[in-house]
Order: C-alpha cells, then sequence, then structure tokens
C-alpha cells in the first residue's frame, strides 16, 4: 500500500478549518446552521422573498400552536406544500441574473461543505513549498467510496472571520502553485485529480502580479493538459475568468446547474461598457454565461441538477446528485489509456469556440 493510501485511512483527521472552528467558536454561527441552513438563520434573496414570507406564516402558526396548545398541524402542512410549490415555481423561471445570484448565495455550499458529504477520510495537504499556504485554495487526499483521489478548490468561507481568511475565494499565486504540486502528486501515486471551481476570479491585488499571477495560471493550464491522470472539473458556484480556468481543464467539466462559468462577471462586463453596474442583469443575459448555455457552447459535458431553489435548500440532496454523476464520469474517463487522455484534452479544447464567416462586398479596384 502507497503511503498516502495509508495515509487516507488515518481516522480522525481534523482539517485546518476544523481547527480553526475550535478556536473561534464564539464568532460563528450556530453548529446546525454549518450543515443546513434554517430558518430563521438562513437568508433569502430578492426574488425569494415570497418564501420567506410563507416561511414566516408557518413560524407563526407553530408559535401559536405552542402557546394556545391548539393543534394546527394541518395548517403546517398545508404552508409547507405551498412552500415546496413556490420553490418550484420560482426554480422555473429563474433569469440568468437570478442563476449569478444563486451562484453566490451566502448559504449555498463550498467547496469543503461538498468534500465533507461526498468523500471520507479527507487529509488536507498545505503549502505550495514556495511562498505560503493559500488559505483560498484547499486540497488532499480523500476517499471516493473507497477509491483514493487527490481533491482540490476554491474556498471562500462561511461568514465574514473566514471569507477573510480564505479571501473570498481569491486564490494568490501560490494558491495555484499549490494545486499544481497536489496535482503532479497526484500523478506521481496515479490517482485521479477532482476540482471544485467557485471563485469570483484570481486575486488581483499588486502582490499578487509582483508573485506572478499571470504566468501561475497560465502554467497550470499548460500542465493540467498533460497530465496522464483522470481529471474531473466540478463548477459549483462561480466560474469567473481565469481564476477558475487555472484549475478548470479536464476530461470532463460538469457544472452545477445554479452556476456560472464565463470570462468576466455581469457588474464588471456592465461597468465596462456602460460606465455603471446597473446593467448587470442586461450583461448577465448578454454573456450567456448559465450552465445551459455553456452546455450548448459544448464548454461543458453535464449539467449536474440541484434540489428545487438551489442547493442551499439541502446539502444532502445536492451531494448525492453531485457524488452520482462524479462516479460515473471517472469511471468512463479511467477506461482509456494515459497518452489517449491527454491527446482527447488537447483536441476537446482545441476545438473550442465557433466563429462566422460574413461575405464582404468586391474589392475596389487599385
Amino acid at each position: 500500500m502507497l503511503f498516502f493510501d495509508w495515509v487516507a485511512n488515518i481516522k480522525g483527521t481534523i482539517s485546518y478549518e476544523q481547527n480553526f472552528f475550535k478556536n473561534i467558536q464564539p464568532l460563528l454561527l450556530p453548529p446546525q446552521i454549518l450543515t443546513m441552513p434554517q430558518y430563521p438563520n438562513r437568508q433569502f434573496l430578492d426574488f425569494e422573498q415570497p418564501i420567506k414570507t410563507l416561511y414566516e406564516e408557518r413560524e407563526k402558526l407553530k408559535h401559536s400552536a405552542e402557546k394556545s396548545k391548539i393543534d394546527h398541524t394541518d395548517g403546517i402542512q398545508k404552508i409547507e406544500e405551498a412552500i415546496v410549490a413556490k420553490r418550484k415555481e420560482i426554480t422555473e423561471h429563474l433569469t440568468p441574473w437570478q442563476r449569478v445570484q444563486l451562484s453566490r448565495h451566502p448559504d449555498r455550499p463550498y467547496t469543503l461543505k461538498y468534500i465533507e458529504k461526498i468523500f471520507t477520510n479527507f487529509v488536507e495537504l498545505h503549502g505550495d513549498r514556495n511562498v505560503k499556504d493559500d488559505k483560498a485554495m484547499v486540497g488532499g487526499f480523500a476517499q471516493l467510496d473507497g477509491e483514493t483521489v487527490m481533491v482540490i478548490g476554491q474556498q471562500k468561507g462561511i461568514n465574514t472571520k473566514m471569507r477573510q481568511l480564505r479571501n473570498f475565494g481569491m486564490a494568490n499565486p501560490e494558491g495555484y502553485r499549490k494545486a499544481l504540486r497536489l496535482m503532479r502528486l497526484a500523478e506521481k501515486f496515479n490517482k485521479p485529480v477532482i476540482t471544485f471551481v467557485d471563485t469570483p476570479g484570481a486575486y488581483p491585488g499588486l502582490e499578487a502580479e509582483e508573485r506572478g499571477q499571470g504566468e501561475a495560471i497560465a502554467r497550470n493550464i499548460y500542465e493540467m493538459m498533460r497530465l496522464k491522470v483522470p481529471v474531473i472539473i466540478v463548477i459549483i458556484g462561480e466560474g469567473a475568468s481565469g481564476g477558475a480556468f487555472g484549475i478548470g481543464v479536464g476530461d470532463r467539466v460538469l457544472m452545477m446547474e445554479n452556476t456560472w462559468y464565463t470570462v468576466i462577471s455581469p457588474e464588471s462586463c456592465s461597468s465596462i461598457l456602460w460606465r455603471t453596474w446597473e446593467k448587470k442583469e442586461i450583461a448577465a443575459e448578454q454573456l450567456r454565461l448559465t450552465a445551459n448555455d455553456m452546455k450548448g457552447f459544448g464548454l461543458v459535458d453535464e449539467i449536474v441538477s440541484e434540489p428545487l431553489g438551489g442547493a442551499h435548500w439541502d446539502y444532502d440532496n445536492a451531494s448525492e446528485r453531485l457524488k452520482a454523476c462524479l462516479k460515473k464520469n471517472l469511471e468512463e474517463v479511467k477506461k482509456m489509456g494515459a497518452n489517449e487522455r491527454v491527446d482527447y484534452r488537447i483536441n476537446k479544447y482545441g476545438n473550442m469556440g465557433f466563429w462566422e464567416e460574413l461575405e464582404t462586398g468586391a474589392t475596389a479596384n487599385s
């Protein structure tokens, strides 16, 4: 048994984030909020307000039943059915901008939550062996139903303190170099690589540019094309620009239903084209950034459906759907030979995109 297989089987491994939780527990939300957002602590977006109203009615009815000792079971059940119906109605008529908002929902599961729900025996690895350990990029060996894999992803943080620690999911060059180090480690031990993409972009600060942000992302793209092991990419939230693509090259690219993937955020696009953020809804429409758009363009291979209203409504259900999709695609990719996978990957990304040639009029005689 390889050393890292043995390490992955150690029981009771505590990740960095778990240790951090213990140290700042008074600053965190109640423990139940970390597993499944629940009213009244859960947060609602603007277009989710009808659901919030129903929740408030249910809570009032529950409080009335407890106070008066009157059985309101039937009334509560009808309200809960109305909540499910409203969630379904909203889900079926989401605009591109609303999907962008869902991808950023503060209650939405992030990389570490999916790792907790889908994998076992996760052993987090740290550092790029050059500058420092970038907390916006997490990764390590884990087991997917007994099979050892390398899991890498961007982590945003679940509250203000953790978001500051994780730099809001925006990795520095050392984060991408850490990811590449882990990918090479996985290749050394012939283990598949699974990455979770969820970032508003790579960190654009001066210090990041000084340490070679562009080169680090470009290096990752180049090296991921040449990895001999299976590589599965999952877009679980925001997929913005090179920050996403820096860990986004693989044999299969999966995209959660309420996520987006494009070269620029709608707000930034709006500010460039119209000199204001107020046109962000139009920009989201024109960018064609939703999962259905990306599937139609051939930029992603499969869309992973989410629970009604989004993944933040049911972590377990969302994780089960993603896990089934991961296992299916991983089995398909494993059937290919190492060199065959590399050639397939190069051809796949080389053939992306399309253009149209317009008929031009006759050129003037000289």
